[in-house]
């Protein structure tokens, strides 16, 4: 039996004149749905919030793997932290490592990155102010967001931009809500879907594609606004297996093994994309290294859910193949 120590960050309450400032954290259902589907393979559980305080707590106990699910508290490197310390500590843990959890919330630098690989990502811009020019090259609608946050956090429903004056004001509030460089992207039109991959290069597993199909929305563009995430059941329809011709399927599958590979991703990992109704190509949108894993509502237990996967098993996957990374024994 192992003793697996579990990471994660609470949302407090917070008052705040930012809506979605706790919009990446978890609550303690979400934290008690892992820690018991943990300990249903015969695990023991320790619990550790990612607080100042868990480089005291961590050496109390006698841990042979982390779960990690810890977004951090502050900063563009803060999902890089935890993994940082385990690493220092020399103890196994669940995920991508710092350097790929680091670059992967820097949308930016992650965009760099996948461009580089030779995968199509909308053309982008990053403003540290909003009196910077606008490059010739980038044509409207833009749409814009903060550089470093998930969730769909600080894309507000007014997210796109029509023209200059749009964008300024935009930039503006991103660059002093979010204290940090505002993206501002080409708005794809077209389908939008979400991919979730579990394991590692030679065990790497694909799982089904599923469409996220906007109806209703509070604006005349279709996107992943924090309202429209929050309030999913009023404007957002699930169809997984998404409703793909077969080289479709095996066009976006491709693409997304190509860009979890790109950023050395670990064990799980879920990406964002548009096909483009322009040239019905794929467009990198974003990756999550660290997917929401709260049940019944994530995209990634929703999409293994759709395969008969249970929440359980969902979490045994993950476990599974860091345990098999690491060369350790795997949970039965």
């Amino acid at each position: 039996m192992y003793n697996i120590g579990l990471t994660y960050n609470l949302r407090k309450g917070v008052n705040n004149a930012v809506e979605d400032e706790e919009a990446e954290l978890d609550d303690w259902q979400t934290v008690e749905d892992i820690k018991k589907a943990i300990e249903s393979l015969g695990c023991n559980v320790i619990l550790l919030e990612a607080t100042g305080d868990i480089i005291y707590e961590i050496p109390k106990y006698k841990i042979d793997i982390v779960f990690n699910f810890a977004e951090g508290l502050k900063g563009r490197g803060r999902e890089a932290q935890i993994p940082a310390l385990l690493n220092l500590l020399k103890i196994p843990f669940t995920g991508s490592d710092e350097t790929t959890l680091g670059v992967a919330l820097d949308k930016a630098l992650a965009k760099k990155i996948v461009s580089y690989s030779g995968i199509k990502t909308p053309k982008f811009q990053l403003f540290f102010s909003p009196n910077e020019k606008l490059k010739k090259t980038l044509k409207f609608p833009l749409i814009v967001k903060p550089n470093a946050e998930g969730s769909s956090k600080g894309i507000s429903d007014t997210a796109i931009a029509e023209n200059e004056k749009e964008l300024k004001e935009l930039i503006e509030r991103n660059i002093k809500n979010y204290n940090q460089s505002a993206l501002v992207e080409e708005f794809i039109k077209g389908r939008e879907f979400t991919i979730g991959l579990i394991g590692n290069r030679d065990s790497l597993e694909i799982l089904p594609i599923m469409e996220i199909i906007f109806k209703n929305t509070p604006t005349k563009y279709n996107f992943y606004s924090y309202k429209v995430k929050k309030e999913s059941s009023k404007f957002i329809k699930y169809v997984c297996p998404a409703k793909l011709l077969p080289q479709e399927e095996r066009k976006i599958k491709r693409f997304g093994q190509r860009i979890f590979n790109a950023l050395q991703c670990q064990d799980v990992a879920r990406i964002d994309l548009r096909l483009s109704e322009e040239d019905n190509e794929p467009y990198f949108l974003e990756i999550n290294p660290l997917p929401g894993l709260v049940k019944g509502y994530s995209d990634l237990p929703l999409i293994a859910e759709s395969i008969g996967i249970s929440y359980e098993e969902l979490i045994k996957k993950i476990l599974n193949a860091a345990l098999k990374r690491y060369n350790m024994k795997e949970i039965c």
